[in-house]
C-alpha cells in the first residue's frame, strides 16, 4: 500500500509539473503593441515663417528670451529692422506695456545692439531677436504676462509665442527688444 500511495504521490507530482510546462509553451495574450510617445504640436507654418520663444535667461532681475524666425516657406524671406511685439496676459488681451527698440530702455546697450539692417533668410534659414525685461517691483501691482504676440516687421501678420515661465514684468511697465539677425 505504501509503494501505492507514494507511485500517486509522484503521478501527481509528474502531472502537476507537465500542467506547468503545457502552461508555458500554450500561447498567453497578445502583447500590447506599445503606445506612442506624446508629440509636441509644432507651431504651423503661416505665411511663410514660424516664430519660437526660446528659454528666458534671468539674473539680477533682468530678463532675456531669444526669439527664433523659421523661413519655413519655398521663398526667402525679407527682414528689415526689429519685430513687433505686444505683451498679452492669460486671456491674450494687450497689456499697456511700452516697448521700446533696442536694449537702453530695460538695460544698459550690448552686443546685441547691433543696428538693424535688411536681411534675407532663405528656405529652412533662421533669424534671431532678443527680448529683454526687468522684474522690478518698486510700487503698485506688478504686471504679469503669460505670451507675446510677434510681428516679424510692422504689417506682418502677428504670432503668438509663449515665453516659459510667462513675462514677470514687474511694476517696469517696458518690454525692449533688439533687431533681427543672423541666427548662424
Amino acid at each position: 500500500m505504501m509503494h501505492l500511495s507514494r507511485n500517486i504521490r509522484r503521478f501527481g507530482a509528474l502531472l502537476a509539473a507537465g500542467v506547468l510546462l503545457a502552461a508555458c509553451d500554450a500561447p498567453g495574450p497578445a502583447p500590447v503593441p506599445p503606445t506612442a510617445p506624446p508629440t509636441a504640436t509644432a507651431p504651423t507654418c503661416a505665411d511663410g515663417f514660424r516664430l519660437t520663444a526660446g528659454p528666458v535667461d534671468s539674473a539680477s532681475g533682468l530678463r532675456a528670451m531669444g526669439i527664433v524666425l523659421e523661413n519655413c516657406g519655398t521663398e526667402p524671406y525679407s527682414l528689415d529692422g526689429f519685430p513687433v511685439v505686444r505683451v498679452l496676459d492669460n486671456q491674450r488681451a494687450a497689456l499697456a506695456v511700452t516697448v521700446g527698440n533696442g536694449s537702453e530702455p530695460v538695460s544698459a546697450p550690448d552686443s546685441w545692439d547691433a543696428p538693424a539692417h535688411r536681411l534675407t533668410v532663405p528656405p529652412g534659414g533662421t533669424a534671431r531677436a532678443r527680448v529683454l525685461w526687468r522684474n522690478t517691483v518698486t510700487d503698485g501691482d506688478a504686471v504679469a504676462a503669460t505670451y507675446l504676440s510677434v510681428a516679424p516687421a510692422p504689417g506682418a501678420p502677428e504670432q503668438l509665442v509663449t515665453p516659459d515661465g510667462g513675462i514677470d514684468l514687474g511694476t517696469t511697465g517696458r518690454l525692449a527688444v533688439n533687431a533681427w539677425s543672423d541666427a548662424g
